[in-house]
Parts: C-alpha cells; sequence; structure tokens
C-alpha cells in the first residue's frame, strides 16, 4: 500500500483522522454533518495500560450476547499497530477466536513484538477476558515496496449505492406490509433499534417471505457510520477488520431458506489489505462460501473501492448449527 501521513506511536489511533476534521472546524454547516465515527471515538480507542498493553471497551453487541468478532479483529489490529514504526503498513492478519467475549467486562490486548525486520516486521496479539485468552491474532506488517507485479481480478458490476436502499429502509418496506405478524414486526423493530456502527446497502437482499433458494453469494456495499477523513491507512485498516466480519458468515446460509441458524460462532479470520481505502466512503463487499458441511461454513470475500481497485481480501471459517423453520409465514 501506498505510503500515508506517519503518526506518533504513543497517541491513540484516533488521533490520525483530526486534521481532517480540523479542516471543516470553521464550517457551521459541516459541523452539523461531519460527525465523527463512533468506530473511532469509542470502539478502535484503545486505553493504554502500560508498553504493548491495552484495554478495549465496547459499543455495539449483537443479539447474540456475545462479543463481535469484528470489534475484537479491529481492536486487536489497533494494539499491533501502535508497536510498529510509521513507514510499515499492515498486509495481512490471521485470527482464532478461542472463547466467547463476555460484552460485561472490557478486554485485554496483550502484544508481543513477534520480529522486527528491514521489510517486515511481526506482532502477535492476545485478547484476554477473566484471566483466558478468547482471541489469539498473528498481523503482519511491510514496509512499502514498489514493485513491476501488478495485477487483479474485475470488480463485479452493480448499480452504484444511491440506487439501493440501506438495510433500515429495506426493514421499513416490511414493515409497511399490513399482513405481517407481530412475531416479524417485533424482531424487525429490534434490529432497528440496535446501534449498528455500519451503514450496508444491499444489491441482492433475500427475500423473507419467498425463502427462495439463493447461491451462497452475497453483494452489497458498505461504510462505517460517520466521519474518519483522510488520515493513516492504519487506521483504516483498522475499521475495515470491524466492518470485515458484518455478516460474512451467514453467506453459507443462502442455499438454505428452510433453515434458520440456532448457534452461529466465527472460529477464525483471515485478511490480506492491497491498497489504500477509504473506510468511511462506500465499498463493495463481494462474500461466497465455496463450501459448508459438518456444521461449519467457508466464506470468503472481497472489498472493493469504487473505482473497482481491490482494496481487502477476507477468509473465514465459523461454525453454523441449524433446524428447520418452523412455519413458511413471516416469522
Amino acid at each position: 500500500m501506498a505510503s500515508s501521513p506517519s503518526v506518533n506511536q504513543d497517541e491513540p489511533l484516533n488521533s490520525m483522522g483530526k486534521d481532517a476534521v480540523a479542516e471543516n472546524e470553521n464550517d457551521p454547516e459541516e459541523q452539523k454533518t461531519d460527525l465523527r465515527s463512533v468506530l473511532v471515538t469509542s470502539v478502535l480507542n484503545l486505553e493504554k495500560l502500560e508498553t504493548d498493553l491495552y484495554r478495549g471497551t465496547h459499543h455495539w453487541v449483537p443479539r447474540t450476547r456475545r462479543l463481535f468478532g469484528g470489534q475484537i479483529v479491529g481492536q486487536a489490529l489497533v494494539a499491533a499497530a501502535k508497536s510498529v514504526e510509521d513507514s510499515f503498513f499492515v498486509h495481512s492478519l490471521h485470527c482464532y477466536f478461542v472463547r466467547a467475549g463476555d460484552p460485561k467486562v472490557p478486554v485485554v490486548y496483550q502484544v508481543d513484538r513477534s520480529r522486527d525486520g528491514r521489510s517486515f516486521c511481526v506482532r502477535s496479539v492476545k485478547a484476554v477476558q477473566h484471566g483466558q485468552s478468547i482471541f489469539i491474532c498473528q498481523a503482519s506488517f511491510q514496509h512499502v515496496q514498489p514493485s513491476p507485479l501488478k495485477h487483479q481480478f474485475s470488480m463485479p458490476a452493480v448499480p452504484p449505492p444511491e440506487e439501493l436502499l440501506t438495510g433500515e429502509e429495506l426493514i421499513q418496506n416490511y414493515l409497511s406490509d399490513p399482513n405481517i405478524t407481530e412475531k416479524f414486526k417485533l424482531g424487525l423493530n429490534n434490529f432497528l433499534a440496535e446501534e449498528v456502527p455500519i451503514e450496508i446497502k444491499p444489491v441482492n437482499p433475500p427475500d423473507f417471505y419467498q425463502r427462495v433458494v439463493m447461491e451462497p453469494k452475497k453483494l452489497f456495499w458498505v461504510r462505517a457510520r460517520g466521519h474518519i477523513g483522510e488520515c493513516d491507512m492504519k487506521l483504516h485498516c483498522c475499521v475495515a477488520a470491524y466492518v470485515s466480519d458484518f455478516s460474512f458468515l451467514t453467506t453459507a446460509l443462502m442455499p438454505y431458506p428452510h433453515l434458520r441458524p440456532h448457534f452461529t460462532a466465527s472460529l477464525d479470520h483471515a485478511m490480506w489489505f492491497h491498497s489504500n481505502f477509504r473506510s468511511d466512503e462506500w465499498m463493495l463487499y463481494e462474500c461466497e462460501s465455496p463450501w459448508a458441511g459438518e456444521s461449519r461454513g467457508f466464506v470468503q470475500g472481497r472489498l472493493w473501492r469504487r473505482d473497482g481497485v481491490l482494496a481487502v481480501t477476507c477468509a473465514q471459517e465459523g461454525v453454523l448449527r441449524v433446524k428447520p423453520v418452523q412455519s413458511p409465514s413471516k416469522l
């Protein structure tokens, strides 16, 4: 990835975007709309306890009442990035979710400086709650090295985000149906009440009523809510790590409309960062599941910039335990 403005390692990563926000401080109209993303001000703003030791808190907890995996990945990457020189940028990370996270207590992140080389450096991060590891991660950082080797796949042709409805707007359409059951309406209203710091616009949303069999492929535009701005790529990579786990594993369920999950959990997660991007601007998330079996699902994803540049590649395997849908009605 191309280099970007440097940052003092002792500063919080969320300070990386302050110059971009300062540009609009004298414009009252911009101040009304240019709200800082909660991912920057809260979720990814870790408290430093000691050298290579940080504490993270929670903003949004899924209905499973377990910590969101993307939050743990993003916070672990924040902790790792604080320990590397300004000229090094993350190019890959590989993680395992060891135990379910407890949303009632903070997470402590311990960073081990596994290797420092001239071109690459490696960091190992362990997330701890109640004295036990809940998550382990290794992240590799590279000093930018130009090369004549450069190619990528082509971005899928899809409608632009301006022509699509948000997830919330799609739910409002369902709620406007006079024939909707009270149980289904309650579930949709509960979903709307969640303060998810991510905005999505599905390209191929499933039909919850007809329960049509679909290919295990999903396309949706995604971005962080709020403003982050032009800043160090380290921060945008951490936000992308958070975003990458959202609605990812459920891609494997799309061919099975008459089954519903009663337990899902991420087992591992991997990411490769290819090009610079803005995580608060629309990116196309292309997800597919080439395999599922043995109560596990495997998914792959690509995050594309609007200009067709491949920014990030992701992969994940997770537990998927399902049971039949009890009724074909709108439940």
